[in-house]
């Protein structure tokens, strides 16, 4: 996901000395915010989210012009325009969005800048790199931190994603590393229930959509916002522009930071595999599996909690309806990826979340057999490790039920039983 925003100036209102949100931080915000929708019009007159500005202060801001390819400006318009007028936006979200706007522009300026001093960065080759993928909430985020851990392994961290210029190198002394984690301080207190829904820190991997959130063909922000217009023009878009921007991107954070393949996460993926395989031919999949009925309640869960951080309402219904489409679609995806419409069987390899919960170092050893890797013991003890300093449901529990959302579940049931039935997952309790 993107994080937010970075009211450095106004800290002391929101957080303690020991920067943990202060209790009184979740109860100004809805107040700021009713205030600026009475008095300000959420801020409409005062944060412009129109292009010509956007680009303006990120050159102002870097001293740059060069934005490289101009292709994400047909995509960033689109996107503004349905910020502007589906999103219902608040004040503190209109100055998030707009902080993180600015702040990608600025990245694209910058690694432009950084790959015109080092056209070497560009002969960088992405060898076979493993993708998780999967329907959400089935376990992908954890697989990938756990698969992480493996010295051998590189992902992408949360902090090189947001500042990834200049090219990090591998210190872990890096000031990036601190400026993220105070930028993640903000999670909670936009977000009360966010650290309990998902796991994230500075040093923590990324998941690719917020790498071409950069090129703004991004499924992360119809998670992010209510924009309907826009996914359903994103839905109909190339994906290889996309998955190019992604593999310009880990070119240049591996140029001075190598390892020996990468591990990398979205479940978005699963809807472009197409396109995937088509920018990364020799590329390997892990596909996680879920019950559904225990997915849609999560994910919508999930992005209700991100669209509450930006937005003044969010309809649980609408929420519903959305997110049961949108994954019926992945699901029947992951089905054809085992009658080799993307590529051959032995390319994909198949996580059950019960068994990654219940044994998760059992399914690391099959997984590194099924492709043919060498599990050493250096990367067994940082796994053992990481699996005991993060047990499931560190954060609090996260409750949710699929009748908020308007789903009868025996019509969901029935809806994705060809799931179901085609890959033996039985329904959790």
């Amino acid at each position: 996901m993107i994080v937010p925003l970075n009211f450095s100036r106004f800290r002391q209102a929101f957080f303690n000395r020991d920067g943990k949100a202060a209790p009184p931080a979740t109860r100004l915000l809805p107040l700021v915010n009713r205030a600026a929708h009475r008095w300000l019009k959420d801020g409409s007159s005062l944060i412009h989210l129109n292009k010509a500005t956007l680009l303006n202060i990120a050159r102002r801001r870097t001293g740059l012009q060069d934005f490289g390819d101009p292709a994400f400006l047909e995509p960033l318009g689109i996107l503004l325009e349905c910020l502007t007028n589906e999103a219902n936006l608040h004040f503190i979200g209109r100055i998030s969005v707009f902080h993180d706007l600015v702040r990608q522009l600025c990245n694209r300026l910058h690694l432009v800048a950084d790959r015109q001093r080092h056209p070497e960065i560009g002969q960088q080759t992405v060898r076979a790199p493993l993708f998780i993928t999967g329907l959400p909430r089935s376990g992908t985020t954890f697989l990938h931190a756990l698969l992480a851990q493996d010295p051998r392994h590189r992902s992408p961290r949360v902090w090189e994603v947001m500042y990834p210029s200049p090219p990090p190198g591998n210190s872990d002394g890096d000031r990036r590393i601190a400026r993220t984690a105070r930028d993640l301080e903000w999670l909670p207190v936009l977000m009360p229930e966010f650290e309990t829904v998902h796991l994230i820190a500075a040093t923590l991997p990324q998941e690719c959509i917020a790498i071409t959130s950069h090129a703004f063909l991004s499924y992360v922000f119809e998670s992010m916002y209510h924009v309907p217009s826009y996914r359903a023009w994103h839905d109909g878009q190339d994906k290889r522009p996309a998955y190019q921007f992604h593999r310009w991107f880990l070119q240049h954070l591996q140029w001075q930071n190598p390892g020996e393949r990468w591990v990398l996460k979205a479940p978005s993926h699963l809807l472009a595999l197409e396109a995937l395989f088509t920018v990364y031919p020799d590329a390997n999949i892990i596909l996680t599996h879920r019950d559904p009925l225990k997915v849609l309640p999560s994910c919508a869960s999930f992005t209700e909690v991100l669209r509450r951080g930006f937005s003044h309402e969010v309809s649980k219904t609408g929420l519903g309806r959305e997110i049961s489409q949108r994954w019926e679609a992945g699901a029947r995806l992951a089905v054809a990826t085992t009658q080799g419409q993307a590529a051959p069987p032995k390319r994909f390899f198949h996580v059950a979340y019960p068994e990654l919960v219940r044994e998760p170092l059992a399914v690391v050893r099959r997984l590194y057999e099924h492709f043919g890797l060498e599990l050493t013991p250096a990367a067994q003890a940082a796994l053992h490790h990481f699996c005991r300093e993060n047990p499931k449901d560190k954060k609090g529990v996260h409750r949710y039920s699929l009748e908020e959302f308007g789903w009868r579940p025996e019509e969901e049931r029935e809806r994705f039983r060809f799931y179901t039935e085609h890959f033996d997952l039985k329904a959790e309790t």
